[in-house]
Parts: C-alpha cells; structure tokens; sequence
C-alpha cells in the first residue's frame, strides 16, 4: 500500500512538471528556409576586395531573394450575414362515392356493437382529407477582425519572379500559446519601400491564429457535449 502510494506521489508530480511546460511549439511546414551560403573565395589572390564579400549601399533593400525577410502588415477583416426562410403547405382531400352495382346502391346495416353515427344505413362511400404544413427560418452572422504584423522569409522565387514567403509567430503568455502562421505569394510590386506588404495583396494565402493552454481549453466545448449536438444523436 506505501508503494501505491509513493507510485502516485511520483506519477502527480510528473503530470503538474508536464502542465508547466508552456514552450510554443515550432510548426516545420513553417519553417525559415536558410539562404544559399557565399562561396569562399580564392586567398592571396592580391586585390583588396573580395568577391562576395560586397556590400552595396545603394542597392534596394526590399526582399526579391531566397532567404530574404519580409514584413507582412495583417489587415484581414470580413463581414457574413445570411437569412433564411422556408414555408410549406400541403393538403390533400379524395372523395369516393357510393358505387352502382347492377343498377342500384349497395348499402348495409351497422352491427349493434359498434356505435352508431347517425342511423342505421351504410354505403360504401369514402371520404379521406390530410393536410400539413411546415414553416422554417434561419438567421447567421458573421464578423472577424485580425490586425498586427510578421516578419516572414522568402523560401522560393518562381520563373515569373514572384515570391513564395511563409513564417510563424509564437507567443507564449501565462499558461497559454499563440500562434500566427502566414504563408502565400507575394509580388515584388506590392511590397512598399519599407520592405512591407499587405495581407491582402497575398495570392493563394494561409493565415492562421490559434491557441493552446488553459484560456483555449476553457472556450473549447467537451466531448460530451458535442456528442449530443453531433449527428450522432438523432434526437
């Protein structure tokens, strides 16, 4: 029973020393690529400058090559709303009149055990009547709003001189993470002279904003809960 007991002690403590690791984690598909390393150049060769080893002062300094950072300023706003509705009536009425047979209309006597309508006398006539009817409306709106901005990196220059740029940003605050990730295709055009762009002139663009921890725990609903919102429970 003591061993129980210290086995429990240990196997807590390993779980409160896991719940205190908060580190981000890094995402590789957003990984920076690492730019084409400088040749070394031929030693003792006699000049003074060596190649490669340039620095020019009034080149521009906006990015264009693999490897080079890029800020992307993130204006991302978007605005949904939706109303519908249904409505359905239905009715359907069919009358069948007694029939003539052999020139005169067939009728018959009630039985004493059931219950008389109004007299004795019965014909074969039918009379059947159904109406439904179904009414539905639904109402959706939608708003979100995502401001800030990352340094991505240039991970590939196409044919067409356009730049592929991905990167991630985390943030690890209290007992919580955050992650951006952004990735698209941008054109050399748009970037300004602050070596920036807007997230809305991204082509093809993937922007992410999660989170993890204790607050995003705390707003996730649980599984029992979802299991009686699913498909799953037809009632």
């Amino acid at each position: 029973m003591k061993r129980l007991s210290v086995i429990s002690i240990l196997a807590l403590a390993a779980l409160s020393l896991a719940g205190c690791n908060t580190a981000p984690k890094r995402d590789p598909a957003y990984a920076p690529i690492r730019p084409v390393a400088i040749p070394t150049p031929v030693q003792s060769n006699g000049a003074i400058y060596q190649a490669g080893y340039e620095h020019s002062w009034f080149e521009d300094m906006r990015a264009r090559r693999v490897g080079d950072m890029l800020t992307i300023k993130l204006v991302e706003k978007t605005d949904a709303s939706k109303t519908a509705a249904t409505s359905v009536d239905k009715s359907n009425s069919t009358t069948i009149t007694n029939p003539t047979i052999l020139g005169s209309t067939p009728q018959f006597d009630t039985p004493s055990i059931i219950p008389l309508a109004s007299n004795s006398d019965n014909n074969l006539g039918m009379n059947l009547s159904s109406s439904s009817s179904f009414a539905g409306s639904g109402d959706s709106a939608q708003s979100n709003n995502l401001t800030g901005d990352i340094t991505v990196s240039v991970v590939e220059v196409m044919p067409n001189g356009y730049l592929l740029v991905r990167g991630e940003k985390r943030i690890g605050i209290n007992q919580g993470n955050e992650y951006i990730k952004v990735s698209g295709i941008v054109r050399p055009a748009d970037i300004d002279s602050t070596n920036t762009v807007l997230s809305t002139k991204l082509a093809d663009p993937t922007l992410i904003y999660v989170g993890d921890g204790a607050v995003a725990e705390s707003n996730t609903m649980g599984w029992l809960s979802r299991f009686f919102i699913s498909a799953l429970f037809p009632f």
